[in-house]
This record gives structure tokens, C-alpha cells and sequence, in this order.
């Protein structure tokens, strides 16, 4: 009787919206919240696990299933459950996916099922306010270390501000939300609810690193950060679409990592620098850290004379590490050094990503300034 109930559940993942986690869409869900009728991921069913007065959790394979609980399943499903939980979802809302930080996706679980956020949009003030300000922990520029500092984000004036004291009358930075981009960089910060805010100062880029110890105080600025993002663009592109909108509101770097570089003599000794791609910027800092790149490469399309070749030409001086790239500018080629076949490749691809897809018109006006650059 047991093993017919378990291949009843099983049965289920087949139906269409099942196959793939309710919360974050991995595919192949091996766990179920049987209290709220939807089919988890093993990582997704952790944090359900943490809040046992709303839901209440089974492995599909391997626990013991009663009857009311298969019907129970039968009757819900991931579909449904999706249009009950989130049937009043802002499209600024950041929806996260598998390879997204713990903190993001815990919040968005407790956000649906928890605090019911979705269903009763009174709850969602803290993010679509249009105003917001708040105490946050803001990592130093020149000592590093993390420092209260008052936020101030503010849709009117189209800026986020930080103040460095409370009672200060002058913001000590204003930063445009039009220039404005925040990724969860738990990692690299060192704290897991770790946020990396960049903004464009004389059109170079400037990074803040930020935190805060409650995870919902933080997910609330970076998505009132994506709302302002959305009302600014709906503005500056009147005709556009809620879908067309969305995918500008904050963005992931493309890559990551350390690689080395040599000077734009080539003759220079490779020096080790961290490197970030940030859509058509290839950034460089001395430390991941660090508030401003030491440079930044644009990086174009193919058809503007743009390419990426895998190795470096065999003139290459100086000692470096064994996995070459050049990226062929119009003006110059850049010779980089991976450590690892694995890193090389997966540079390669991020940089490919980029060659390959056709510019727009206004990264033609980004490109014309980097050509002025002294």
C-alpha cells in the first residue's frame, strides 16, 4: 500500500508545472511540502523546512505517504499553487533561480508562503513605496572597513543616496538610478546577505559594497532598487513592455575571476588583477574589493572588429599564467592568462557571449567614449 502511494506522488511530477521546483525552477524536484501542495528542489526544501508552521515537507522517494496527503498533492500541484501565491507579483520583483544566492531565494519563499506577500499587495510597501531609507553597513573605500551609513533612495529625484552620518545635511554620493546596477555578492563581500551597487561617476564605474543583518531588509532595497529602475525606464521607454523592461532592471556579471594582464606595450611583466564582466565592460581591480577599476575595456561585436582568440601570439613576453586569450579591439589587442583550462574556457564563453550578439545604438555612443578615453 506504501509503495503504491509513493508512485501515486510520483506519478504526479509528470503533470505539466511539475517537473520543475516550485520556488526557483530546478528541474527534476525530489521533495514536496505536502501542507502547501507543491514539489521542491533538496535545496529549496531546506528553507521550507525552516518555517514548519506554514510548511511541512517529504522526499518524494523515500518517505511514507498517507492517502489524504496523495490526494492533497493531487488536488494542488505546482501550477495551482503558483496561481494562488502569486497572483500579485510586481514585475520589478526579483524571481530567483537555481544558481541564485541562498538569501534571495529564502526570501522569496517567505515572501509567497510566509508573509503572503503576493495575494495581499498592502504587504508590499517596503519595496514600491517609491521612498525608502534605512541604516546599512557600507564597507570603507580606503580602510574596509564596514561603517552604519543612512541610505536614501528616493524615485522623485531619480537617485539613491548614502549620507556619512545621519544627521549630515549633503549626501557624501548621489547616485543616478539610471547608471544604477545591485548584485548579491555574498561571496566575495564575506557576509551572506552581501550586496555589490554600481553606479556610473564621470562614466567610470564606481563599486559600493553593502550589507545588512536581517536578509528581508536587504532583498526589500534591492528590489525598491529594481522598482525605481522600472518606473525610470517606463519613462524613457514609453512604448516598451513589462517583458522588455524587466531584464534591464539589475543584471549578474557575466564572469568573474582572477586572470593576469600585460600593459598595452606587451613588453610589461602579466600582473595578477581581478576581472569582472559587466555586460560590454571588462573591468580590472587590483582587489575584488576595490571601489573603482584600474580599467575598463569595451568590448563590441564581431562586425564592429571585435574578436576573441584563444592562446596569445607566440612573441608573448614575460612569465604568465599558462591559459592565453587576446581580445582583438579595433585599436589594440589585450593579452590575458588564465590559471586553469577550466577558467579559460569559461571566459572564452563569456566574452563570445558578448562579440557575438549585435550592438545596440546607444552602446555605439558607450564605445565612442571609451575610444576618448586619455
Amino acid at each position: 500500500m506504501a509503495k503504491e502511494r509513493r508512485r501515486a506522488v510520483l506519478e504526479l511530477l509528470r503533470r505539466p508545472g511539475n517537473a520543475h521546483c516550485a520556488d526557483c525552477g530546478a528541474p527534476d524536484p525530489d521533495w514536496a511540502s505536502y501542507t502547501l501542495g507543491v514539489f521542491i528542489c533538496l535545496s529549496c526544501s531546506g528553507i521550507h523546512r525552516s518555517m514548519p508552521q506554514v510548511s511541512k515537507v517529504k522526499s518524494v522517494r523515500l518517505d511514507t505517504w498517507e492517502d489524504a496527503q496523495v490526494e492533497f498533492m493531487a488536488s494542488r500541484g505546482n501550477s495551482a499553487a503558483r496561481a494562488a501565491f502569486e497572483s500579485r507579483v510586481p514585475p520589478f520583483y526579483y524571481r530567483p533561480s537555481a544558481s541564485d544566492c541562498q538569501l534571495l531565494r529564502e526570501q522569496w519563499i517567505r515572501a509567497k508562503y510566509e508573509r503572503q506577500e503576493f495575494t495581499r499587495p498592502e504587504r508590499q510597501e517596503p519595496y514600491s513605496a517609491g521612498y525608502r531609507e534605512g541604516l546599512l553597513w557600507k564597507r570603507g573605500r580606503d580602510n574596509g572597513q564596514f561603517l552604519s551609513r543612512k541610505f536614501v533612495l528616493t524615485e522623485r529625484e531619480g537617485a539613491l543616496k548614502y549620507f556619512n552620518r545621519s544627521d549630515a545635511k549633503e549626501p557624501k554620493a548621489v547616485m543616478k538610478i539610471e547608471h544604477l546596477n545591485a548584485t548579491f555578492q555574498p561571496a566575495k563581500i564575506g557576509h551572506p546577505h552581501g550586496l555589490q551597487v554600481t553606479y556610473l561617476k564621470d562614466n567610470s564605474t564606481r563599486n559600493i559594497f553593502v550589507y545588512h543583518e536581517d536578509g528581508k531588509e536587504m532583498v526589500d532595497w534591492f528590489n525598491a532598487l529594481r522598482a525605481a529602475r522600472f518606473h525610470y525606464l517606463q519613462v524613457a521607454f514609453p512604448g516598451a513592455s513589462d517583458a522588455d523592461l524587466v531584464p534591464k532592471l539589475s543584471r549578474n556579471y557575466l564572469q568573474e575571476g582572477y586572470m593576469e594582464k600585460t600593459g598595452p606595450k606587451q613588453t610589461e611583466g602579466f600582473r595578477k588583477r581581478w576581472f569582472t564582466m559587466d555586460d560590454r565592460r571588462l573591468m580590472y581591480f587590483k582587489d575584488p574589493l576595490d571601489a573603482f577599476a584600474r580599467g575598463e575595456v569595451f568590448i563590441g561585436s564581431r562586425e564592429s572588429g571585435y574578436t576573441v582568440l584563444d592562446g596569445l601570439p607566440p612573441s608573448t613576453q614575460g612569465h604568465h599564467w599558462p591559459h592565453g586569450i587576446t581580445i582583438v579591439t579595433p585599436e589594440r589587442r589585450f593579452l590575458l592568462a588564465c590559471e586553469t583550462e577550466a577558467e579559460q574556457r569559461a571566459w572564452m564563453e563569456a566574452f563570445r557571449k558578448v562579440v557575438d550578439r549585435p550592438m545596440l545604438p546607444q552602446e555605439y555612443a558607450v564605445e565612442a567614449h571609451f575610444k576618448h578615453k586619455p
